[in-house]
């Protein structure tokens, strides 16, 4: 998975190849961040496009911004909603036809058995990776946290709806009835667009290369391990599986030395501090209205302001802000001078932030953004703005509060506290899962059956079906032996009378 999926991926190819271990990555030829040529790994490059290129996500992205603009209501929620399916179908599509080269490429294939692997690490977010592992017969470990289908915890671990909401209903772990309701048909909708828009494209393949039998969803539920990228410092508290290892802000890392232009730009800053703005991988540049609304709230604060940004340069832009093309993030928020982080909320964002303590001032977009930043707000920890409804008033107010309310750095370095104290750092705990499972030859006896039950089975409405059936024969007995009873009472008092 390429983009910011592949940034974390590459932390983990990176302790890998520390160790020894050597590693081979397959990429499509259309791949963006994932280089052919390193001294980490060497490629096996598809000549097929991924469907996941810079074009097609840079497109996909303007799109889901200007349907949002458009204004919040239930008909621009179903836009956007539909808009995303018909993307992730196309990604699918590509990813599907992918899939099908590589199986059919008999010479490639043979050299890969031939190579005898240990180990397939996969991010499960395109099911590539996962039918690849099982038709390889190997151990299969995921980097994950999103899977094809949704929210990685929903396909391992029992996920009542009650109590444990689904990205994109931005509800917490307390719920009211109404928003239970809406939690369980936002269920019921993942379920179809699984169904509907990603499922098809691989059943076929799934006959052909796995058996008849072989169930789609049951190819992610047999994975070896999960290598999940947050912890309960960040999401909230929920059952769980013995295969399911928490790794959230394993990228992270102490910061280094800032180059030399960035320190003196920082340190000019004097008491006052900086702000530092990034909104990730996919966002380089925002439609010019908003930057503008942007660059004219940074122009009034005493802070320094260091926002990476791509775009055409906002005419409102003040002599605080500095523009780059690319940031230091993890070194920077590092800083001692770093006041507040203006994000978007991605993953690996909001956990470097929670890692070295600076508080988010929170800018969601698409996908799980703004879920992401609501479990950071309701922890004291950060604040939520709307992008598409906000002027420069209300962003700037937003900063000011975030700067000034002592509370937010407070709350965010308690939580980088309880982050940083664990007994392992999290990329050691994932790469000794890994090696665990490749010394092992799999982790079977972490690995719940449960995906092998039909769904009657798993809820076990079979066996309430049998109670309730043996419930009824006793209630019907016992009604027909009193009925008896008294119709005997009654002839014996009427031949008495």
């Amino acid at each position: 998975m390429d983009g910011s999926h592949w940034v974390n991926m590459k932390v983990i190819i990176e302790g890998l190849h520390s160790r020894g271990h050597q590693v081979s990555v397959v990429r499509s030829s259309d791949s963006w961040y994932i280089k052919e040529t390193s001294p980490l790994y060497t490629s096996i490059t598809l000549d097929l496009d991924s469907g996941f290129d810079e074009d097609f996500i840079t497109a996909f992205v303007a799109q889901l911004l200007e349907i949002q603009r458009e204004g919040k209501s239930f008909w621009t929620r179903f836009k956007l909603e539909m808009e995303q399916a018909q993307k992730v179908a196309e990604m699918h599509e590509k990813a599907s036809k992918m899939l099908e080269a590589l199986l059919e490429n008999k010479d490639l294939m043979q050299s890969i058995q031939d190579t005898k692997y240990d180990l397939v690490l996969t991010d499960p977010a395109i099911p590539v990776g996962v039918i690849f592992a099982h038709y390889l017969r190997l151990p299969l470990v995921f980097n994950v946290r999103w899977t094809s289908h949704g929210e990685g915890h929903f396909s391992i671990a029992p996920s009542p709806l009650s109590y444990i909401p689904l990205t994109g209903t931005e509800l917490s772990d307390k719920m009211s009835f109404l928003e239970r309701l809406l939690n369980v048909l936002t269920f019921g909708f993942w379920e179809f667009q699984t169904a509907h828009y990603i499922a098809p494209y691989y059943v076929s393949l799934i006959e052909k290369y796995l058996g008849p039998n072989t169930d789609y969803s049951s190819l992610f539920q047999a994975a070896d391990l999960w290598l999940m990228r947050v912890d309960f410092v960040f999401e909230f508290p929920r059952p769980t599986m013995p295969n399911v290892v928490y790794m959230g802000g394993f990228q992270c890392k102490p910061s280094k030395p800032l180059p030399q232009h960035l320190e003196e730009f920082v340190q000019s800053s004097g008491e006052h501090g900086v702000v530092i703005m990034s909104l990730g991988t996919l966002f380089a540049e925002l439609p010019h209205d908003l930057a503008e609304e942007i660059a004219a709230a940074f122009a009034k604060l005493p802070q320094k302001v260091i926002w990476r940004y791509k775009g055409v340069r906002p005419a409102a832009l003040g002599n605080n802000t500095l523009l780059v093309d690319w940031m230091p993030q993890n070194d920077l928020l590092g800083h001692p001078k770093i006041k507040a982080f203006v994000a978007h909320g991605g993953t690996n964002g909001v956990q470097e932030a929670i890692y070295h303590g600076v508080p988010i001032v929170g800018l969601p977009l698409i996908f799980d953004q703004r879920d992401n930043l609501l479990r950071i707000e309701v922890r004291g920890a950060g604040k939520i703005i709307d992008i598409f409804t906000m002027n420069e008033d209300i962003f700037f107010e937003g900063i000011q509060e975030v700067l000034h309310e002592p509370s937010y750095r407070m709350n965010m370095q308690r939580l980088s506290r309880l982050h940083r104290d664990l007994p392992m750092k999290p990329l050691d705990t994932a790469l000794f899962w890994i090696e665990f499972v490749m010394r092992h030859k799999g982790a079977a006896h972490l690995r719940t059956e449960s995906y092998r039950l039909p769904w009657y089975s798993y809820h076990s409405v079979d066996v309430i079906l049998l109670l309730t059936g043996v419930m009824l024969i006793i209630l019907a007995s016992f009604a027909a032996l009193i009925r008896c009873l008294c119709s005997v009472c009654l002839r014996t008092k009427s031949k008495r009378d």
